[in-house]
């Protein structure tokens, strides 16, 4: 590791520590050349899969727009801000555990449709209705009435 106030490659680590979520390392390093000391961290990168829209583009997976999306579905619906974080993290885990480099966005949308079902009903009609592009009265029916048998 290099020394970020003389650039010399010669650096002794002092301390290691682990931090208590146990996702990063914390190392104290002293450098041998300038003698200033410095910290440095070690994270897990996790690449998430590329999004691949309707129309082919391509675009970076946001954590923020899934969870606008959500919230946006379970407006004014009694649903704690605890569980929405919970099905974005199991929807984000399904989408590292895939593999994937990209994945389709209706993939996406059924992950979502999922996890909306499980956390409100309501929320889940009203995503799906936009989702699946309703057309008239009776696909909101069918919709209903799939909910209701579950």
């Amino acid at each position: 590791m290099k020394c970020p106030y003389c650039h010399h490659d010669d650096t002794q680590v002092i301390d290691t520590r682990i931090s208590e979520e146990g996702d990063t390392i914390r190392r104290r390093r002293r450098c041998a050349s300038c003698d200033k000391r410095f910290t440095t961290y070690e994270r897990i990168e996790l690449t998430m899969p590329v999004i691949v829209k309707k129309n082919g583009s391509r675009s970076e997976y946001e954590s923020a727009k899934l969870r606008a999306s959500l919230m946006l579905a379970l407006r004014k619906r009694p649903v704690s801000a605890e569980a929405v974080d919970t099905a974005i993290q199991r929807i984000e885990e399904k989408l590292l555990n895939s593999g994937q480099r990209e994945v389709v966005s209706g993939h996406l949308g059924e992950l979502v449709m999922r996890e909306l079902k499980r956390l409100d009903k309501v929320a889940y009609i009203r995503f799906a209705s936009v989702y699946k592009s309703f057309e008239d009265v009776s696909e909101f029916v069918e919709a209903i009435q799939e909910v209701k048998k579950k």
